[in-house]
This record gives C-alpha cells, structure tokens and sequence, in this order.
C-alpha cells in the first residue's frame, strides 16, 4: 500500500515536473532539461511503454511520460540550436539523434544484460539528471528553462521514489548500488534547488538596480 502511494506521488511529481519544462520551454523559448538526459529519459519511457510494458499502473505512468517528453523533444527540436550558436543546426541535430541512439540502445542493453525490470537504468539515469541540471544552470548562468517549481517537483518525484523502494521494496533490498544512487540524486537534487534560489536572487537583485530594463525583468521575475 505504502509502496504504490509513493510511486503514484512520485508519477504525480514527475508528470508536474514535465509539463512545468513543457509551459518554461514554451515562455523562454528555450529547451528545459538538459540534452543527454532528454535522451536518456525518453528512451526508458519508450522501452518501458512499448517493449518491455510493466504492470498497468505504471505502464499508464509511463506511457504519459512518454508523451510529454516528446513533446519536450519536440521544443528541444525546435529552441536547441538557439542555446548553441558555435553549432550548425545540422551539426546540433546529428548530435542529438546520435544521442538518442546511443541512449535507447544503452538502457535497453544495461536492462537485458542486468535482467533489470527497468530500477536500475531508472535511478542510475535520475542521478546523471540531477548533475546534468546543475551544469545548465551553470553553463546558462540564468534560469532560462528553468524556475524553483520545476527544481522542486524534481526532487520530491525522485525522493518519493528512492522512499518506495529502500523502504517497501523487499526484492530490491539486496542492492549495495540503488542506496547509493538514492543518496546521491537527492543531494544532487538538494543542490539544485540550493542554486535555483541563489540564481532567482541574483536575478532579482538585477532588476532593482537596472534602472533600463526593471519593469521587463521584473515581469520575468514574477512569472515564475
């Protein structure tokens, strides 16, 4: 019982998180998760809806997901190039269908030769997201795609999911790697939302002192 709660919280999180990328890539016209994780994530969900469905909740589960990062690859698609100038969009575009093709036959792969039911790829990809956020942020140094509620939601679809399975997950209580992958991800997490709040003051303290553009800055800073 405790279990499915805290994977349908974390199902809930998550589906928030994506269509939150979805609304601040649309505003900013800018992709909102990082690319490699973008690749990451929706070849799971494609393996994972398509090829090797799990039981029906959470096949449902996946299978919004599944939608909704495509939706978020299509804007990807689309702003990419943009945050990207020294590359051609050829370039951009060959090396993102590289990236989803290594990335599809990588989770597939890890999950036959692991006999995994999809745990493993799940929290080892979660933790590379985690990391691969701060590293926009930074490589941005604004929060363009990006806002507090889209940082939050991240980090508590993923805790509710760590909790379900250190927790109320007898067969996978063997692990030594997944406790690791659960601690990792949340500081990681943690870390972000530390960073999107540093950056969001920074910003703030911009359009109290830009005497030029105040009122366009402020109205960003609000809609967030």
């Amino acid at each position: 019982m405790y279990f499915t709660l805290l994977m349908l919280g974390s199902g809930l999180f998550w589906t928030i998180t994506y269509l939150l990328i979805i609304q601040r890539s649309w505003r900013d016209r800018s992709y909102g998760m990082p690319l490699v994780a973008l690749c990451a994530n929706i070849s799971w969900e494609c393996i994972f809806s398509f090829l090797l469905p799990p039981q029906l909740i959470q096949h449902i589960v996946n299978l919004i997901w599944f939608v909704l990062d495509a939706v978020i690859l299509a804007l990807t698609i689309c702003y990419g190039p943009r945050e990207f100038p020294n590359l051609s969009k050829r370039a951009f575009y060959t090396l993102l269908g590289l990236a989803l093709v290594t990335s599809f036959f990588a989770v597939l792969l890890l999950t036959l030769e692991f006999h995994d039911s999809g745990v493993y790829a799940a929290f080892g990809q979660n933790l590379m997201m985690s990391i691969l956020f701060l590293t926009m942020l930074f490589r941005r140094r604004s929060l363009r795609g990006q806002s507090m509620s889209i940082a939050l939601c991240k980090l508590l679809g993923t805790a509710c999911a760590s909790l379900a399975f250190y927790l109320y997950s007898a067969p996978w209580h063997h692990s030594v790697l997944l406790p690791f992958l659960y601690v990792a991800t949340f500081i990681y997490d943690v870390a972000y939302v530390g960073m999107v709040y540093v950056q969001m003051r920074a910003e703030t303290k911009i359009v109290h002192t830009s005497p030029i553009r105040g009122d366009q800055a402020e109205t960003s800073i609000q809609s967030r």
